[in-house]
């Protein structure tokens, strides 16, 4: 009788870890998140923006994307100020980044290339990160103490 049940916590041991193995959680899977959007402004320059507020759509931000349309991007939001660095692991679009004060400004901004694990951070602590395709903010005349207008910026 032991021999049987030994046989029986062997199969459910064993098919448990093909399950886990096979069946990667909803965050790992190879596809790109859809977020609410929220409308920003910099300067005459409208910026539809999905925003990212938890740990998990923060940690899968853009991943995945094979385009984005102009004028779009991904606002993070985190709860409190602080020094936050992205990379750019499983992205496929060279993107620019702006780290943003609480009141909408500009700390700095920097650009990455798809697929690497350079390190881009914020020179001060902050809340907000705007990621913008290649060369946005560039080709607009935006930089460090530019103030974008929107919703999560206070006055």
């Amino acid at each position: 009788m032991p021999i049987k049940n030994l046989r029986f916590v062997r199969a459910g041991i064993q098919w448990l870890w093909w399950f886990a193995l096979a069946v990667p959680p909803a965050w790992a899977q190879n596809t790109a998140q859809s977020l609410p959007s929220m409308t920003l402004n910099a300067g005459i320059h409208v910026i539809t923006a999905e925003v990212a507020r938890t740990e998990q759509q923060r940690e899968i931000g853009l991943m995945f994307r094979e385009s984005m349309p102009a004028n779009h991007g991904m606002l993070f939001v985190f709860d409190r100020p602080g020094q936050q660095c992205f990379w750019m692991k499983n992205t496929l679009l060279p993107l620019d980044v702006a780290f943003i004060a609480d009141n909408g400004t500009i700390v700095n901004t920097d650009r990455m290339k798809p697929r690497t694990l350079d390190p881009h951070c914020s020179t001060q602590p902050v809340r907000f990160v705007l990621e913008m395709n290649d060369g946005w903010f560039a080709k607009r005349g935006i930089a460090a103490g530019f103030k974008l207008t929107g919703p999560p910026f206070s006055p």
